[in-house]
């Protein structure tokens, strides 16, 4: 323990062991002690050491410091030392402290200095590879990260930080096995997140700085730290610790944030959709006085910027870009990055990204780009945005980065916005121009002709954009004239920069010549592409082909090569989108111009310099222009997806010969005749597909319709079928009757007529009262008509002309009311006539057989009644349903044929009523007769002492006998049936 003390407090007693000495030591005394305060002490003297001594702690101490984490887990204040020791292995950060170096340790640095006296930079890298090499032994098991991240959930602050800090160096040291070992780890990113919820201000922003680490490059962990709402935490803490005005923190926040978003759709997605874009608004808000502003303000504000161009960023998929677009302007963060861009005061570099923001923010959204158009600057009198900004673009006193922002600002402004570009081309044609005022047109054409070679490229190109992929407009700048020097006629623009094309080496200009004459050439290829007019007006000028092959066929160096490649494409475009309007320039001709002057294998080898040149690769990578220095800016995003298009479609049209390009024709022709033709075919598939389609429709309408009617036409004869055996029946059961009844037949027949006569009477009776009742109702109405117009008959004094016309009408209307009373009191009488016989017939004595009989008879006629309403109901039904449906009358046929055969069947049967009550009057006399004899004979009987059975025996067995003969009759009429 004194050796351990001694280490620690520089004791010096005897011969000083060296440090290697001293670690091997205290490792023995970590693994042999059995008390917890010697391997503490231990542990605590590796710690002290292990700055000094990184190597020898290093590759001496880490398996011991490792067993030390796992089997001392209860005691924070070890836990604490072994981490700090592992940290100081692994980190690469040299914190050492200044401390007088002994005679061995002068010696030790010494030789170090003489080992590491190459460089300071080969220092740094033997110590970076040092803790490399500890990474890779602390991590080649896994266990060891797993076994960390668990320790990461103890509270103590002597365990949390040093194991923030250690699995900090781990990442930095060796990322992506790290990240690998804690994706797969179960709770590995979630431990991760709580060191942001840690009350511990050090041990949060220490977690800040871990969690920036962990999300390099991996976008599985990304998302998850995305889902365990993280953008939420990272806010508030932004919103707590000032926003912009904030210190360090705001900053490892936002590099956080940089980190969940770039390159990654899901987590932006995830940003938008959570309302989190409407958030970033109030840390742009910016009072009047923008004046000294701290350097980490700026750091803020440019990352907070930066952080807005991912979100829309053109490397994100169209519609999240879009969408995020939209967001920013219905929260007002647009309109917020507007009143910064027009603010005074504010920081060059912040401006600048201020400018690059904006111009992603409205690029390709019509919404935001009109807003843009609207936004004017806070001068006297207000001048538009883009027109301040243009003239920081032509200004070669500006700072280059901010001209370049400005020249993507307007790109972004021109993009896919037809509206926007015929607004800029109107401000340069001769209608709208304004003496008064500077226009966005007048300070392109001051930039393309001024003597500075980065304005004449900037506003070539600016132009260029307002007409990319817009013929409208190509077609309308050929009308601008330009005034170049009194007493000469205007020319046109085109003119003008294929002049100072040609005169491009006799003019005194600041800067490349090459850069101006790259610039006018992707304007005039731009301009030309795509527009026969243009192509024609460019060639109409004597000058313009000679100089174009004499520019080609020259040997130049190095720096016109490219000159030369932009000057054989402008000849090709010329070629291809010529419509042979001018004799001398057609196709052919140009072709044998090319072929005599140039030789065509020597065209097509200039026209690849184009694509060869280094700063094409470059500025074909991305739409913002980011030059290095204004050397290099020559090529333009859009020109260069021109040139890609436009190079293999000229070389082949150059080296085609004509026979070729008829037979080309001729096969186009034919192609476009066969197109033609297959698309005609198409239409009348899609036609007869579709025609076919409603049939096939009408049709299954047609079957379901058809066989629901199927459906009811056999219920329907079902129900005949039914109510033909209730009819059967009902005729059996009148035949049992006729047959039961006896005597009295005249007195019944009597009573079945009078009964008759009697639901006829009732019938006329209800006619009568239902008459009655209408003249009733009209007979108030008049009475009514009469009242009002005798309220309404004006005064004596009134016109007597209205008053004799009134008396008519009274007069009229009481000869109807006397009539109308006369026919009533008429029906009345008849009424009382038709009750008074109705009572008449009534008080004739029927007996109690006659009574019963009449009941019976009562009771058929109802159901035969019924059976008739309801025959006839279905007979309506059949009919309108072979009506409503053409398709179904072969159908319905059979049952129609079936209702009349049933219908002369019922008029069969009403015979055979008829015949069957004749024979039942007959019947009756002959049972009156039988009647006779039957009590004659029981007399005799009974005078020879016989007995006689009872008469309900007798009924029991003629019931019997009836029924047999019920049965029968059913029997036969099926048979006739």
């Amino acid at each position: 323990m004194n050796y351990i003390f001694g280490v620690i407090g520089g004791q010096s007693a005897g011969p000083q062991p060296t440090g290697a000495e001293t670690v091997q030591k205290l490792c023995d005394r970590v693994a042999s002690s059995t008390l917890l305060e010697d391997r503490r002490d231990a542990v605590r003297a590796l710690k002290s050491l292990s700055k000094k001594y990184r190597l020898e702690v290093g590759t001496k101490a880490m398996d011991h410091l490792l067993h030390i984490l796992r089997t001392d887990s209860s005691d924070t204040e070890i836990l604490g030392y072994a981490l700090d020791t592992l940290y100081n292995i692994v980190c690469n950060d040299e914190e050492e402290e200044p401390v007088e170096p002994s005679a061995d340790e002068s010696e030790r640095w010494r030789i170090k200095n003489d080992l590491y006296s190459l460089s300071e930079e080969n220092h740094q890298k033997q110590e970076d590879d040092m803790g490399i090499q500890f990474t890779d032994k602390f991590i080649q098991e896994p266990d060891n990260v797993t076994l960390l991240l668990t320790l990461l959930e103890e509270f103590d602050f002597h365990v949390r930080w040093p194991g923030v800090k250690l699995l900090t160096a781990l990442l930095k040291n060796q990322c992506a096995q790290a990240q690998g070992i804690i994706l797969v780890s179960p709770m590995g990113v979630s431990r991760l997140m709580d060191l942001l919820a840690d009350s511990r201000e050090v041990i949060r922003n220490d977690g800040l700085l871990l969690l920036q680490q962990l999300t390099k490059g991996n976008a599985a962990i990304q998302k998850i730290v995305a889902f365990e709402n993280a953008f939420e935490r990272l806010l508030d803490i932004i919103t707590e610790e000032g926003s912009s005005d904030g210190g360090i923190v705001v900053e490892d926040c936002l590099l956080l944030l940089l980190n969940l978003l770039k390159n990654n759709s899901s987590n932006q997605n995830f940003f938008k959709e959570g309302s989190y874009i409407q958030r970033m608004k109030p840390w742009f808000e910016v009072g009047d006085d923008n004046s000294g502003w701290s350097a980490q303000k700026v750091t803020n504000l440019h990352l907070m910027l930066q952080l807005v161009r991912v979100m829309v960023s053109p490397v994100n998929s169209p519609g999240g870009t879009s969408s995020c677009q939209k967001a920013m302007f219905q929260c007002g963060l647009l309109q917020q990055l507007c009143t910064i861009l027009m603010a005074t005061g504010v920081p060059a570099d912040i401006l600048t990204e201020t400018i690059n923001t904006v111009s992603e923010v409205i690029r390709g959204s019509d919404v935001n780009q009109d807003y843009f158009a609207s936004v004017n600057a806070p001068s006297n009198p207000p001048r538009p945005a883009i027109v301040v900004l243009l003239m920081s673009m032509v200004n070669e006193r500006q700072p280059f980065v901010l001209r370049c922002a400005v020249l993507y600002c307007f790109q972004c402004f021109l993009y896919k916005n037809h509206k926007g570009q015929g607004e800029i081309v109107a401000t340069l044609l001769p209608s709208t121009i304004d003496a008064n005022s500077i226009s966005a047109g007048q300070l392109l054409c001051g930039g393309l002709f001024s003597a500075d070679s980065l304005s004449n490229w900037c506003a070539a190109v600016a132009l260029a954009h307002a007409l990319q992929d817009n013929l409208t407009q190509k077609e309308q700048l050929l009308r601008v004239q330009l005034a170049t020097s009194l007493g000469k006629p205007p020319v046109s623009l085109l003119q003008q920069c294929t002049n100072i094309l040609s005169q491009g080496d006799k003019l005194n200009r600041r800067g490349s010549r090459v850069q101006t004459k790259v610039g006018l050439l992707m304007l005039l290829c731009t301009w030309i592409c795509n527009c026969p007019i243009a192509v024609m007006h460019f060639l109409h000028n004597q000058d313009n082909v000679p100089f174009l092959t004499g520019q080609i066929s020259e040997n130049l160096g190095e720096d016109e090569r490219l000159v030369q490649g932009l000057c054989a494409l402008l000849l090709g475009i010329c070629i291809y989108y010529n419509d042979n309007s001018l004799e001398n320039y057609t196709k052919e001709k140009l072709k044998q111009l090319i072929e005599k002057r140039i030789g065509k294998e020597n065209f097509v080898e200039k026209l690849g310099f184009v694509t060869k040149h280094e700063l094409y690769s470059r500025a074909a990578q991305k739409p913002q222009p980011a030059f290095s220095t204004p050397e290099h800016m020559l090529f333009d995003h859009e020109f260069t997806k021109l040139v890609k298009e436009l190079e293999g479609v000229i070389t082949k049209a150059v080296l085609k010969s004509s026979e070729e390009e008829k037979k080309e024709e001729e096969v186009k022709k034919t192609l476009e005749q066969h197109d033609s033709i297959v698309t005609q075919y198409k239409e009348l598939i899609r036609e007869q597909d579709s025609q076919l389609k409603e049939l096939k429709e009408q049709m299954a309408s047609l079957t379901s319709q058809n066989e629901k009617l199927q459906n009811t036409t056999t219920q329907q004869l079902s129900q005949i079928q039914q109510h033909k055996d209730q009819y059967n029946i009902l005729k059996l059961k009148l035949g049992k009757d006729n047959q039961q009844t006896g005597s009295q037949a005249d007195g019944a027949h009597v009573n079945g007529l009078q009964l008759e006569e009697l639901s006829q009477l009732r019938e006329q009776l209800e006619d009568l009262h239902r008459q009655n009742q209408s003249l009733q109702t009209q007979l108030t109405e008049k009475d009514n008509v009469i009242s009002s117009l005798q309220m309404g008959v004006p005064s004596a004094e009134g016109s007597t002309s209205e008053n004799t016309e009134i008396l008519r009408e009274v007069e009229k209307l009481k000869a109807q009311l006397q009539s109308q009373t006369a026919e009533i009191t008429q029906l009345q009488t008849e009424r009382q006539e038709l009750l008074g016989r109705c009572e008449t017939r009534a008080t004739v004595p029927v007996t109690g057989e006659d009574s019963g009989y009449t009941e019976k008879i009562a009771e058929l006629e109802s159901r035969l009644s019924t059976q008739n309403t309801e025959t006839q109901k279905l007979k309506e039904e059949v009919k309108a349903l072979l009506e409503s449906k053409e398709s179904t009358e072969k159908e319905l046929a059979s049952a129609t044929s079936t209702v009349a055969i049933l219908q002369a069947e019922k008029s069969k049967l009403q015979k055979e009523v008829q015949d069957s009550k004749k024979e039942q009057d007959e019947l009756l006399m002959l049972l009156a007769d039988q009647d006779q004899k039957i009590l004659s004979l029981k007399q005799k009987l009974e005078d020879l002492g016989e007995t006689i059975e009872d008469e309900d025996d007798l009924d029991t067995k003629d019931q019997f006998d009836d029924d047999d003969d019920d049965d029968e009759e059913e029997e036969e009429d099926d048979d006739d049936e």
